[in-house]
Formats: structure tokens, sequence, C-alpha cells
């Protein structure tokens, strides 16, 4: 069995012209990523209004994936590192933008222009002495990195799916736990779960302050939607997580206080929503004495 293309060299070096031209011309590569950015595209759930989205493809290669999200009626941005493949996808004259550069550094996009993101098969580097995820997307090796900012260009609440090749479930949760503890709220959707060749596996993330709780369930084998409770073990679980527990903001304290109106106010609209609040006493909004 051929190694991945991730663990012999880095793309911008594997994918040479010879490379870039030869997985380009495979009708087997061009199904499967056909494929691939169909689901995606399922899974960023983008609105049904009829007007066309602007998407960005994060490693786009040769424009293969771009292609689909062209069919589909939506305008693209695609990224990527290797020149051989920008240079097939100019020959192959396709619809999108092309961008050379290394996802890992940013995009250089405006904030909140891009309507969903799509990545096929590139989110792909890992540890090979231990399953643990380098991922471009969640890597902070200096205090001056936020890796939330990588995809800053995101309308708020905005998806991205990534297609990726975890090799077990240490890498699939390492991968999650990286993105949550980033700033992202999502999950891991994974259709066929029981399938060996038919298994796929969708990073789906969101950010934002609207950022959508629920996540898209994966695929069986019948091409029919399944929960988690259809799985029988774990390795073959979809990993579903809703948003990450955020810190609230510490509310500047205001020296002059609150009254005891205002206080039962607070107390009433808080029940109301279903809160459980302690019951009004003489001592409601009593003031403290001060301590020495």
């Amino acid at each position: 069995m051929a190694s991945r293309p991730e663990l012999v060299a880095p793309p911008e070096i594997f994918y040479d012209d010879a490379e870039a031209r030869k997985y380009t011309s495979s009708s087997r590569i061009v199904e499967i990523q056909a494929s691939l950015s169909e689901r995606a595209l399922e899974l960023l759930a983008l609105p049904d209004d009829g007007i066309p989205k602007l998407l960005l493809d994060i490693g786009c290669g040769s424009g293969l994936s771009g292609e689909t999200l062209s069919e589909n009626g939506h305008h693209w941005i695609g990224l990527d590192i290797s020149p051989s493949m920008l240079n097939v996808a100019v020959e192959r004259e396709v619809e999108g933008d092309l961008l050379l550069g290394d996802m890992g550094q940013g995009l250089g996009l405006r904030p909140g222009v891009i309507d969903g993101v799509i990545s096929i098969s590139a989110v792909q580097r890992f540890d090979n002495s231990e399953p643990s995820a380098a991922e471009w997307l969640c890597n902070a090796d200096k205090s001056s990195h936020n890796p939330i900012l990588r995809l800053k260009c995101l309308a708020n609440g905005a998806r991205a799916v990534f297609q990726i090749y975890p090799e077990n479930i240490n890498q699939r949760e390492l991968i999650l736990k990286a993105a949550m503890r980033a700033g992202f709220a999502g999950g891991i959707v994974v259709d066929f779960p029981h399938s060996t060749k038919k298994r796929k596996e969708f990073l789906v993330l969101t950010c934002g302050q609207r950022a959508v709780n629920s996540m898209p369930e994966g695929k069986d084998d019948d091409g029919e939607s399944c929960s988690d409770d259809d799985s029988e073990d774990e390795e073959n679980q979809t990993v579903r997580v809703s948003d990450r527990h955020r810190p609230q903001k510490k509310q500047k304290w205001n020296k002059s206080g609150k009254g005891k109106e205002w206080i039962k106010r607070k107390k009433e609209q808080m029940r109301r929503r279903g809160n459980a609040v302690p019951p009004d006493t003489k001592y409601t909004g009593r003031k403290r004495k001060d301590r020495f």
C-alpha cells in the first residue's frame, strides 16, 4: 500500500509538476474529489436563498474541489502552497481566484467576507511517533499566535468543513480537543462508520457569537443519516460536540452599587428564564457593612 503523500514530504515538495499532473489526470481522484466536495458543501448548510455564496477552498490543489463549488453556483477563492498544483489549475481554466500561500500563516482576507470554508484532504499533517495532530488550524507555537484568527475571514456563525484522515480514535479526539481549545465550536462527523473502504470523516467548525450549536449527522452504510446510537463500538462512533464552554467576560464593578428594586427586577427576569433563584427576603439588596 502506498504511503500517504503527507508522510513522504511537505506538499510544496511532493506535488511537483509531475505529481500535480498525475494527480489531476486520475479519473479515480477526480471522482473522489467531486464526491467529498459535494458532501462538504452539504455539511456547510448554506442558506437556501438562491444567492451565490463566496467560499474558500483551503488546499485547493488543481481546482478539482473548486469545480464542484462552481457547478453549484458559488464563487470561490482557492489557496494552496504548491505552485505546480496552481499552475495546473490555471491551465484547466478553473473559475475560482487562486492564491499561493501557506495556510498555516493566515489567509490575509478581510474579516467576515467568506460565507463558508471547505478543505478536502489537505489537513493531514500528523506526528508519526505518536497519535498527535500537528494541524495548521490549531497550531500555536508562539504567544502571538491566535488560531481563531486564521478563519477570521468567515462570516459570523458560518461553517468550515475539513475532510480528514485520522488514523485512529486518539488522533480524532486530539484534533477535536485542539479545535475546542483554539476557540472553535463543532465536532467530527463520520460517514459510513462500519465500512473500512467508504468511511469518511469531516471536522465541522463554526466561530463567532452566532455559532450553530446543532451538529449535522453522519451517513450510515445505506446512505441514511445516523446518530451516535447507531454505532456499535467506540472506534466507529460519530464524535459530535456542541459549543465549547467559553468563560464569560468579567463585568466592570459599579462602585455606586445596585439598588434593591434593580436586584428584584433582575431576579424576576432570571425566574422567567427558568433559572433557580433564591427567594426575596428582607435581606435582598441589603447594603453590607464595610470590611476592615
